[in-house]
């Protein structure tokens, strides 16, 4: 009987100068950008959408939990991602502390995640631009297919010209959101931001939390969406010019300008216009400036607000196409999609995840739903992420870091809990979009199980960086 050997196999150098990427892209500014650019859409719609499930109070606690969630994850992924640079970045980390099968998982929630956030985006631009009249359309469908072509377009083009517009395009949604505070601080009355009528039926309901506990924690995915996709920055790692330097610099500086954008609009729309009209809101800064009577400036924002939309869409296109690149490099997905041009961007990586959201956008055209989903792969990856920075920890001290977390374990431990909590709201919230997603997460992990573990390529950098790993212990 003839014996086939599934160990990972060893690719030559032809392999990997097919799936090479521009490094020196980008230095920490630039990074910073990406991470802003990611997040800055739920600014301008998504997160008011919690007001309706918990009340400003609810939507409060939603975003001090799950800032100080993000905060934390963020300081532990500042460490990982100067430790274990590489385009694989999450998968990387949990490859290294988990083992394979918990890598591929970490690396297909976040690819879920990133596939679905842009579809639902695309639904929100569509929304923008029928309200705003704009081409006399009459049906969205068109927009999305012209926000994948022209922005996976640009992205084939070259990754330096994609963050440069990527930057760009979020300095002018930062400026209208500069300008939405100006137009609406006048008029903030506290008073309204309590202004949803308590249901008594609902168990702790008050003035502060109308919709009482289980408000609260519905709320919980709605304060993720300030924050959602901010973890995607270390994915830049083989495109900057120090990943060491620049990848916690970048990525912490996102954080605090994203804490300081989403604390300004959760405070000033209700307080301008009302919990009650900002929960059932489409528009709602445009909406709030209207209240707050500045309709030009409303015009102003409702333009801007479409690039903001535009930034976080056109930012996590580059996401799924570092996250998929890196998981087919290493043979855990199809390895054609690894293949890079010769301007050396991911062209599969960035057309096949890009026509599987156009359908889904078309085919579901619901963006709350899309978020749910795009949240639940969010919260998964949390999970898987936090728990990889534990346990190297506790089990590689020794590894050389550019950066350590403030509060090492115990802060990734927070992060950890909450992240627990955040995957149970899901369910809470839409427990129809959280189950279908871990049917899909399921059949991925089988197909894993099944067929990619045993086509692995052993020398690809996140594996590489676990036989380092071995051979340290072994001279120990």
């Amino acid at each position: 009987m003839t014996v086939i050997d599934r160990s990972p196999a060893q690719a030559d150098d032809s392999y990997f100068a097919q799936r090479t990427l521009r490094r020196g892209a980008a230095g920490w500014v630039l990074l910073a950008g990406l991470g802003v650019s990611y997040v800055i859409s739920g600014d301008f719609s998504g997160w008011n959408l919690g007001l309706a499930q918990g009340g400003w109070g609810g939507l409060l606690i939603a975003f001090v939990l799950m800032g100080l969630m993000y905060a934390c994850m963020v300081l532990g992924l500042a460490e990982l991602s100067s430790a274990l640079p590489s385009a694989g970045a999450g998968y990387g980390f949990a490859r290294r502390a988990l083992g394979r099968l918990a890598g591929f998982a970490t690396g297909m929630a976040i690819l879920i995640e990133y596939a679905i956030a842009p579809a639902a985006i695309a639904v929100f631009i569509g929304g923008y631009v029928e309200y705003l009249g704009l081409f006399g359309l009459t049906s969205s469908w068109p927009v999305f297919l012209a926000c994948y072509v022209v922005f996976v377009g640009i992205h084939l083009i070259g990754v330096g010209e994609a963050l440069k517009a990527m930057f760009a395009i979020s300095a002018v949604a930062v400026v209208a959101l500069v300008v939405f505070a100006a137009g609406t601080v006048g008029s903030f009355d506290a008073q309204r931001l309590f202004d949803i009528v308590p249901d008594a039926s609902a168990a702790g309901a008050s003035t502060f939390l109308p919709f009482g506990i289980s408000g609260a924690m519905a709320a919980l995915v709605f304060g993720i969406w300030f924050f959602l996709a901010i973890e995607g920055v270390p994915l830049a790692a083989e495109e900057c010019r120090d990943p060491r330097r620049d990848l916690p610099r970048g990525i912490i500086a996102a954080l605090g300008v994203l804490v300081v954008t989403g604390l300004t609009v959760l405070l000033l729309a209700p307080g301008a216009a009302g919990s009650a009209a900002m929960g059932a809101s489409g528009s709602p800064l445009p909406e709030a400036l209207d209240a707050a009577g500045r309709p030009g400036l409303a015009t102003f924002v409702n333009y801007a607000g479409l690039a903001g939309l535009v930034a976080s869409f056109f930012s996590i296109v580059y996401a799924y196409s570092r996250q998929l690149f890196a998981l087919s490099r290493a043979g855990y997905l199809p390895r054609w999609l690894s293949r890079t041009s010769a301007r050396q961007t991911p062209t599969w990586a960035l057309v096949v995840p890009g026509t599987i959201g156009f359908v889904l956008a078309v085919v579901i055209a619901n963006g709350d739903r899309l978020i749910n989903i795009a949240v639940f792969g969010a919260a998964v990856s949390y999970v898987l992420l936090n728990a990889s920075h534990i346990v190297l920890r506790l089990r590689e001290p020794d590894m050389p870091r550019a950066y350590r977390t403030p509060g090492g374990v115990v802060t990734t431990s927070v992060a950890l809990v909450l992240s627990v909590v955040a995957l149970v709201a899901t369910f809470v919230v839409d427990p129809l979009a959280a189950g279908i997603t871990a049917a899909i997460f399921a059949a991925f992990l089988a197909y894993y199980g099944l067929y990619s573990r045993h086509r692995l390529v052993a020398n690809a950098p996140e594996e590489e960086f676990d036989r380092i790993a071995a051979a340290e212990s072994a001279l120990r």
